[in-house]
């Protein structure tokens, strides 16, 4: 039929062929990193929902706060030293840190496990282990920025105002040193327990029952056998090693002895030093594998 007697209405099927994609394939390294830099956005509600930045960034602005406050103190006052140094700013804010972890665990396993999503992720060509080393890293880098903020934060301070310079880059480097304990041991713990629920706030409550109460636990240990002048007998100090932060904050403060003289956790000696850190070591290749063990199944 002529175009000019055709129908208004009449349909009309277009042979266009088909076309194979000609263009890069970029593989499986790609598709890791690409699920890394999500997860790592996802964490601070980068990419989400106006709501799902708030927890975020009001736990990083409890944190950064406090140090500008010291710095500003400090250098009001002429002091030698900072108010509070590096390692013990970051024992100190723990449970604001513990937080951030609770509520974001499972914001990287817990709602891909609801919303079955994971199956999607496994039919493109990453394979569950990448999968888990991508949201892995994700997740520690997360804890790692939100803890090396404050401390960048008091670097600076004490560098312009003229505090000792050897001192505080040694002490801020060791303050690093603990953020990465920090930013690995508790958080393999985590995501274990939030890959284990596809529910939310179970995996929420979870993270943060098990960090507060082998917390209050490692403090009503430790206090047990505490004397007069508040001093913790070594023999209690091994309790540190039911609690994540607790085991980290003992292996730092025996590792580069600091933490204050009254009451200082510490790792009992070379040989509870030596303890401490193989614990933690295997701690977090312990929840490695039982993740990559749990989405096998997935």
């Amino acid at each position: 039929m002529p175009p000019e007697s055709r129908p208004a209405d009449a349909g009309v099927i277009h042979d266009i062929g088909y076309r194979g994609y000609a263009g890069p394939r970029l593989g499986r390294a790609y598709a890791t990193r690409s699920l890394f830099t999500q997860s790592l956005r996802a964490a601070y509600g980068l990419g989400r929902s106006g709501k799902s930045k708030v927890l975020p960034m009001l736990v990083l602005g409890v944190l950064t706060v406090p140090a500008v406050i010291m710095v500003a103190i400090a250098l009001f006052t002429n002091a030698a030293e900072l108010p509070l140094d590096y390692p013990r700013y970051l024992s100190s804010f723990g449970l604001i840190v513990s937080i951030f972890l609770a509520s974001q665990a499972p914001v990287l396993l817990s709602r891909d496990l609801r919303y079955h999503t994971v199956p999607l992720y496994f039919s493109r060509p990453i394979t569950r282990g990448d999968y888990v080393r991508a949201k892995f890293a994700a997740m520690f880098c997360a804890q790692f920025l939100l803890m090396a903020a404050p401390l960048v934060v008091l670097y600076v301070g004490a560098l312009l105002g003229r505090l000792d310079f050897a001192h505080n880059t040694e002490h801020f480097l060791i303050g690093l040193v603990a953020a990465v304990l920090y930013a690995l041991v508790p958080t393999s713990v985590a995501l274990v327990i939030a890959a284990a629920t596809p529910r939310r706030g179970f995996g929420v409550a979870g993270i943060m029952g098990y960090l507060a109460v082998s917390s209050v636990v490692v403090a009503i240990l430790t206090r047990i056998g505490t004397g007069v002048e508040l001093t913790v007998p070594d023999s209690a100090q091994w309790a540190a090693l039911l609690s994540p932060n607790d085991l980290v904050e003992s292996l730092v403060n025996q590792l580069f002895d600091v933490g204050g003289a009254v009451g200082r956790m510490h790792a009992p000696g070379a040989l509870g030093a030596a303890v401490f850190l193989a614990v933690a070591a295997g701690m977090a290749a312990g929840a490695y594998g039982l993740l990559l063990r749990r989405y096998r199944s997935v």
